[in-house]
């Protein structure tokens, strides 16, 4: 069964795929102001400037141009150079070294959904991303996609460890797969980011409530923690960052040996307090005109968002 929150989030999470509610929500003169709470601009320069805001507060960063499953050679061309720009960019301010900033990739975006090559094409710019961010002294994390590109992104996860052993997976505690995927990559020199997933997925794959949800999460993280790799804690819900905090002091692990993520605009001043304790806080930080469906995942996560956003839409303001 279904809870009344997931319902909703449900429901969110299939207007993402509307392209009759995005031309509403784009039209809307409210929409600008509230997206910029999570996406700082559409421009390179926006991006960099977020970027040494929070560099400047001790947090750290990792970019994401928006955009996946793109079905134009063209437009995963344009991402990939996208990516290429950012990372010269964010090198430029003397960022990127040691990872203080890095960037995350959709291989859909990069051409994986193309027919026929599709694979190739994605993989072959990645490693060009890859290879630009060893150059800057910096890293990769493989954002991971619905489930039906789980083992794909993993596939090529290996193929470009080969080259770039540092390059970081991500795993959804939502799907039941999640806790057996984290004891194959709890391995040393293995970073891996762990979220609860923001795609709506079936019961045949994934809990459905949020209790579920969380308990897996836990699980999870207990195996990343007691693991030899590098665990990223993604979440915003507070209890799970001091369950994340105990299990680091309980199997000893250094501050360095682990970090907290979270995404840009949504609590911000825990982002702070977390960096001024002295744990390393990462934040996602999105930008580019592709914000839709990254947009409508926000508000799944955030219910309460939609209501304002509701309200502000059916106002003469």
């Amino acid at each position: 069964m279904i809870d009344a929150s997931g319902v909703l989030r449900q429901g969110l999470l299939q207007l993402a795929a509307s392209n009759r509610v995005r031309d509403l929500v784009e039209k809307a003169p409210v929409s600008r102001s509230l997206v910029h709470r999570y996406v700082p601009g559409a421009g390179l320069e926006d991006a960099v400037n977020a970027t040494r805001e929070l560099c400047d507060t001790g947090r750290m960063g990792t970019i994401d141009y928006l955009g996946e499953d793109t079905l134009d050679l063209g437009q995963a061309q344009h991402t990939r150079d996208a990516y290429l720009a950012i990372i010269s960019a964010l090198s430029e301010q003397g960022i990127t070294r040691g990872g203080k900033v890095e960037v995350s990739l959709k291989l859909s975006a990069l051409g994986g959904a193309l027919p026929g090559e599709g694979r190739k094409v994605a993989l072959e710019h990645a490693r060009e991303i890859c290879q630009a961010a060893a150059n800057a002294g910096t890293t990769v994390t493989l954002d991971m996609e619905d489930h039906t590109s789980t083992d794909a992104t993993l596939g090529a996860l290996r193929e470009l460890r080969q080259d770039f052993p540092w390059v970081g997976a991500v795993l959804q505690a939502y799907l039941y797969r999640t806790e057996s995927d984290c004891r194959a990559l709890a391995h040393e020199g293995s970073r891996v980011r762990l979220c609860k997933g923001a795609y709506s997925e079936p019961e045949s794959v994934a809990y459905q409530k949020r209790s579920e949800v969380d308990r897996s999460y836990v699980r999870c993280l207990k195996v990343l923690m007691e693991g030899d790799g590098y665990p990223m804690v993604a979440t915003h819900d507070p209890r799970l960052v001091e369950i994340a905090r105990a299990l680091a002091v309980r199997t000893r692990r250094e501050r360095d040996s682990y970090e907290f993520q979270m995404l840009y605009g949504i609590r911000p001043e825990e982002q702070r307090r977390i960096a001024e304790r002295g744990d390393q806080m990462r934040v996602y930080l999105p930008y580019g005109e592709e914000w839709y469906g990254y947009f409508m995942r926000r508000l799944a996560e955030r219910p309460a968002n939609l209501m304002f956003f509701l309200r502000s839409l059916t106002s003469k303001g």
